[in-house]
């Protein structure tokens, strides 16, 4: 049974930075990709950023380019989210989803069978 913890959030003022950490363990598990969505109360969850393993390539939503940083750590199957110039519009909880499926469609939600239970980001104006 493969198991995705996530690690990091917490509350900061405006302008502040946070960084998330999320580890992928169990069975044989290998991952292709590891990634992020976040959701807001009352809001549909969103793509946040997703990094490969084979040849390290990242993506992130328009919404937060160019202010958060994805990377995987030296150990398998581990990721992080440097997350700077924080706005309280990026207040929600955060996602971390892992898959193995080298066509799946990154983006998406739906590409990734395997999800953390989420931690809680908070940004205060």
């Amino acid at each position: 049974q493969v198991q995705v913890v996530e690690s990091g959030g917490g509350l900061v003022q405006a302008g502040g930075s946070l960084r998330l950490s999320c580890a992928a363990s169990g069975g044989a598990f290998n991952a292709y990709a590891m990634g992020w969505f976040r959701q807001a109360p009352g809001k549909e969850r969103d793509f946040v950023a997703v990094i490969t393993w084979s040849g390290d390539i990242t993506w992130y939503g328009d919404s937060v380019k160019g202010r958060f940083t994805i990377s995987r750590g030296n150990a398998e199957n581990k990721m992080y989210l440097q997350m700077n110039s924080l706005k309280p519009d990026d207040t929600a909880v955060y996602y971390c989803a892992a898959t193995e499926n080298p066509t799946a469609r990154l983006r998406l939600g739906d590409a990734y069978p395997y999800w953390g239970q989420g931690t809680q980001v908070t940004v205060s104006s």
